[in-house]
């Protein structure tokens, strides 16, 4: 018997259907061939590696005065909701840096025990990590 017919007898025979066992769905079927991650969350890992942060800078003394003063100024204004923009440090949750943000509000409430600045829009700002102020009064930057 030669190789091209070897399986003619069976070539053309209805598929077998267990009356036992019920078919495995298609979306089933096709999960079993998809490929096969030995490394899970490899990528992940490699992403967070490769994401850069910042180092949190050291203010000088006289940089920390101007801040003080600053903060007195919104301070001494609060009654009036000042508008204010502040650059701080936000430390990241994973590694070690972080990153400058800079938020623009209206100043709601000074917590000097919380040590934190509230703004209306709900942002916090944390006094501790401030690197810059602007006051804006009537559009114009104050100082």
């Amino acid at each position: 018997m030669s190789d091209e017919n070897k399986y003619d007898d069976i070539l053309y025979l209805p598929h077998p259907v267990s009356a036992r066992h019920p078919q495995m769905p298609l979306a089933d079927r096709a999960a079993q061939f998809s490929p096969f991650a030995a490394l899970t969350g490899h990528e992940a890992a490699i992403r967070e590696t490769a994401r850069l942060t910042k180092e949190r800078v050291e203010l000088d003394e006289s940089r920390k005065e101007i801040l003080d003063e600053r903060l007195q100024m919104i301070r001494e204004n609060l009654s009036e909701k000042p508008e204010v923009t502040f650059t701080y440090f936000q430390p990241d949750e994973r590694k070690s840096g972080g990153a400058y943000l800079t938020v623009t509000g209206r100043v709601k409430k000074m917590d000097g025990y919380e040590r934190r600045i509230l703004l209306e829009d709900g942002t916090v700002v944390p006094l501790e990590e401030l690197i810059d102020i602007e006051l804006f009064s009537n559009g114009e930057r104050n100082f």
